[in-house]
């Protein structure tokens, strides 16, 4: 796009993405700070493990077994609460937020048509669980936003440049809607059709927000 920002948002979220493509998936990204007191969270998903949907089974590379919404849950679960610390920089709400994606999943499991489709479902659901959260923040007038240094898991921090580390808070100061797009772009790694069909808006809005939030990026980073 040949913005400003674009290499230091690419550089960072590919180097966070990669970090986190080799952590163990049931590894925590919460800071030790965050983690809640009491009683562990279930290992499972919410409800039963369910086998794939009455269309057919979820599709496998080896076809050797239809895969389950546990399945999911357990090779998923933890890339999406990293995908929602960067969209509500705090550990602990991003787990809620991809707990209740979890949840509506299994609720709607037999409507979907391969493992595809479900991980389409996730990322929406992460996306709007995420803006009510951030909606919820802004009617509160307690509420004071975490430290960004708190975004990410303790391991993925120390081992981000300081020049990552200011693209990681600049990010935080972008609008929504933004801050949604570089995320599902350079984070997920999402085509402008995925992050238009997990956002609601059209690709030609993806691609202007886009540009507008590496602008402001490059402004940011530069003025630091």
């Amino acid at each position: 796009m040949g913005h400003p920002g674009e290499s230091a948002v690419e550089r960072t979220l590919g180097s966070l993405r990669a970090i986190d493509a080799v952590a163990p998936v049931d590894a925590s990204v919460a800071h030790p700070s965050a983690r809640p007191s009491g009683p562990p969270r279930p290992p499972g998903p919410p409800g039963p493990a369910v086998v794939g949907p009455a269309s057919g089974p979820v599709a496998t590379q080896d076809q050797q077994a239809p895969r389950t919404l546990e399945d999911l849950y357990r090779e998923h679960r933890m890339r999406f609460v990293r995908l929602a610390v960067l969209l509500v920089d705090d550990p602990a709400t991003a787990e809620d937020v991809v707990q209740e994606a979890f949840t509506g999943l299994h609720r709607h499991w037999g409507r979907l048509r391969d493992e595809h489709a479900a991980l389409g479902y996730l990322r929406t659901a992460v996306v709007n669980g995420s803006r009510s959260v951030l909606r919820r923040r802004r009617t509160a007038r307690e509420y004071t936003p975490p430290h960004t240094a708190d975004a990410r898991s303790a391991e993925s921090l120390a081992m981000l440049s300081a020049e990552h580390q200011a693209v990681v808070s600049a990010l935080g100061k972008l609008p929504r809607r933004q801050r949604e797009v570089l995320v599902l772009r350079y984070y997920g790694g999402l085509s402008e059709a995925e992050i238009a069909e997990a956002t609601g808006i059209s690709k030609g809005t993806v691609k202007s927000t886009a540009s507008r939030g590496l602008e402001a990026i490059g402004k940011l980073v530069g003025g630091s």
